[in-house]
């Protein structure tokens, strides 16, 4: 499930685990007019979802308070440059002040939307930021669930190699493990099988004295 895919967020056909999340070009600002839309005219969220950085940082400039502001849907400046894959806005923004670990009305994460786009540079920069890994969104989706669900193996190794939670299932009562059998994802099944064993391996023991 890309984060670009917008007209199919909502859908999900196997009803496994659905995105509740319709970014769409309309609200990106990239709606088809007579008259396009200018950058002066589009919202923060809207730039910063295109990367616009030197936009962004002249509204910053003129209005320091935007930083953070959600737009309808809950979502701030940060959480639309991560649903995009802008990693040089998402480093702009972290280093203005960005709250890495503000979550919409419906409970989508920064962490959320990046994993769900398979975008492992800006997963593993807001893990970085101290986010939780494990945050659910509105139907028990995690970080890990969505980067399953997409087939983003990156972005699964990266989550758990930071301690990601395989035993948390979305509100459909699917796993990590079951969503990628489910999906078929057989590189994925291997990921998670490999992380399982290694977690469950015993420590070495002391070597015995040579008899």
């Amino acid at each position: 499930m890309e984060a670009t895919d917008a007209e199919n967020l909502d859908v999900d056909d196997e009803g496994l685990l659905k995105h509740s999340t319709t970014l769409t070009n309309k609200h990106r600002g990239n709606e088809i007019t007579a008259r396009p839309a200018t950058l002066d005219s589009l919202s923060i969220q809207q730039l910063a979802a295109q990367g616009e950085v030197s936009q962004v940082a002249a509204v910053l400039s003129k209005d320091g308070s935007v930083l953070n502001k959600q737009d309808e849907r809950g979502f701030t400046p940060l959480m639309w440059a991560a649903a995009f894959g802008e990693k040089a806005m998402v480093d702009f923004l972290l280093e203005k002040g960005a709250d890495p670990k503000a979550v919409a009305r419906e409970r989508e994460s920064a962490l959320t939307l990046a994993s769900s786009g398979g975008y492992v540079d800006i997963v593993k920069c807001l893990l970085r930021h101290g986010v939780d890994i494990d945050t659910y969104d509105w139907n028990g989706g995690t970080p890990l669930l969505y980067a399953v669900r997409g087939n983003h193996i990156n972005c699964v190794e990266a989550l758990l190699a930071k301690g990601a939670d395989m035993t948390i299932e979305s509100d459909s009562g699917y796993s990590p493990m079951a969503l990628a059998v489910a999906l078929g994802h057989k590189k994925i099944q291997k990921v998670l099988e490999d992380h399982i064993l290694k977690l469950y391996k015993p420590p070495p023991g002391p070597e015995l004295d040579s008899v």
